[in-house]
């Protein structure tokens, strides 16, 4: 997942090239969607039928470029009803509303229906700078 969001596009130059203060954000939450968002947000994220951001934690950057991926496995509890077809995904600072700091789209799109859990196994969510 390469695809900062201008707020996370802000919050690193800010952090980097002034002097001014930057806050990082100190939880990751993992957002799922049906229509792609783009830098500035927007997107259709689930809702309803049992879905909630899930909680993320991530390994520290190594490799050229700066790659980092998730430390433990998300999953997202059995949906209650239909989530429609999940095509993308995205990193947020909370675990409602916040801001969206990274997005992409998912490797193969999942139809999640009543019933269905959804899971990303430690290390298969990969961020990264290129």
């Amino acid at each position: 997942m390469a695809a900062l969001s201008d707020y996370a596009e802000n919050l690193l130059l800010n952090w980097l090239m002034t002097a001014g203060a930057a806050t990082r954000p100190t939880s990751w939450y993992v957002a799922l969607y049906t229509a792609a968002p783009s830098d500035s947000g927007g997107g259709t994220e689930v809702s309803g039928n049992g879905y909630s951001r899930q909680s993320a934690s991530w390994d520290t950057a190594s490799g050229t470029g700066g790659t980092t991926a998730n430390s433990g496995s998300i999953s997202f509890t059995a949906a209650g009803g239909s989530w429609g077809t999940v095509t993308h995904m995205g990193i947020f600072d909370a675990s409602s509303g916040g801001n969206l700091l990274w997005h992409g789209a998912l490797a193969a799109s999942k139809t999640v229906a009543d019933g269905d859990t959804l899971q990303f196994s430690t290390g298969h969510i990969d961020v990264f700078l290129s």
